[in-house]
């Protein structure tokens, strides 16, 4: 997870898109991330996309999934408009 924390926060681009197409799972510490993630690209003004799916539950059940924009691919994440 530290690694994760540290590509994010390393990343500069206007908009980074998360890949979860192949994540069966996120636990309490992958959503804290998530949200650390959410909140540092926002404090700097650049968006978040997550892709695929999977880990919309997990989200949704700890009341976090509104701040997130989700994509079924990273290519419409890439096209789509990202708020």
């Amino acid at each position: 997870m530290f690694k994760f924390q540290a590509t994010v926060r390393a990343d500069q681009s206007q908009t980074l898109v998360i890949d979860f197409a192949n994540v069966p799972y996120a636990d309490s510490a992958g959503i804290g991330a998530l949200v650390g993630a959410y909140v540092t690209r926002q404090h700097t003004a650049r968006r978040l996309a997550l892709a695929g799916n999977r880990v919309r539950d997990a989200l949704k059940v700890t009341r976090v999934e509104q701040f997130f924009n989700f994509f079924d691919s990273v290519s419409a994440a890439e096209q789509g408009p990202v708020a």
